[in-house]
């Protein structure tokens, strides 16, 4: 009854929450355009689909996505477990936290190949660009990102090592890589950043912070357990600009050297 309760209220809320999306799309159609919603039925139809998704999505989340990223990181930095057959084991040390820097990898890489998002802009990619940019190569190549991002985050806060040094780092290769990448790919590097701080990878990505701030001895929840979500950012578009400069490098060189064999 208890999980019934909640899933109510949580309905309640995000129906509160979708109305002014709803309002202002009413407005614009029947006001500005002046001009008869088309399709009212399967319009309502579908925005009760989006409610009752919304509402068992959300309820996961507290009930299940949350607690198992705590959990985990819980886990995974218990000494107990850290020190295993050994004798003593530094907690401070960042090399003591292997099985964690794998399970942020991992998780990271996971969670950003199932995104929504990251599914639909591929897509859509793929699409636009005549099938130039290939659905899973694009995928993968942003799941490595933020596998890579995820875990570079985890050692920033089992270091202790401010946030803002690796931020500004990785912007700033971003901004040179930005000046070679080519042109047609830089928005679609961009938007990729984006689209994997969205509806699976958050949730995880939030409560591994969290949890392991929590756990790891002299660190602040508050302080050190965000951060996460910003390498999980960051990091996709170093990596499909990486993508874009490679897969120009080798088209290059593909027709320099046909150019060659003609020549001979």
């Amino acid at each position: 009854m208890e999980m019934l309760f909640d899933l109510l209220k949580t309905l309640l809320l995000t129906g509160r929450d979708l109305l002014p999306i709803a309002i202002i799309f009413s407005f614009f159609q029947l006001v500005v355009i002046k001009q008869s919603i088309a399709n009212i039925s399967r319009i309502l139809i579908g925005s009760l689909y989006v409610l009752i998704g919304l509402a068992l999505f959300l309820t996961g989340l507290e009930k299940a996505l949350f607690p198992v990223g705590n959990i985990m990181a819980e886990q995974l930095t218990n000494p107990v477990f850290l020190q295993g057959n050994k004798v003593s084991v530094d907690l401070t040390h960042w090399t003591t936290y292997g099985w964690l820097y794998f399970f942020a990898a991992t998780i990271g890489f996971a969670t950003t190949i199932a995104e929504p998002s990251l599914i639909a802009v591929a897509y859509k990619a793929n699409e636009v660009s005549g099938g130039s940019v290939g659905q899973w190569g694009l995928r993968i190549t942003v799941a490595v990102g933020v596998a890579f991002g995820i875990t570079l985050g985890c050692y920033r806060i089992v270091s202790g090592t401010p946030l803002h040094y690796f931020i500004t780092v990785g912007y700033i290769i971003v901004s040179i890589q930005t000046f070679f990448a080519p042109k047609a790919l830089i928005p679609l590097a961009y938007d990729s950043g984006g689209v994997t701080t969205s509806t699976v990878t958050v949730p995880i990505v939030a409560a591994l912070g969290l949890g392991l701030s929590a756990s790891v001895p002299g660190r602040n929840p508050a302080i050190d357990g965000f951060g996460l979500i910003a390498f999980a950012s960051l990091f996709p578009i170093i990596s499909v600009l990486t993508y874009a400069q490679l897969a120009h490098w080798r088209a290059t060189r593909t027709i320099r050297i046909k150019e060659n064999t003609h020549a001979l």
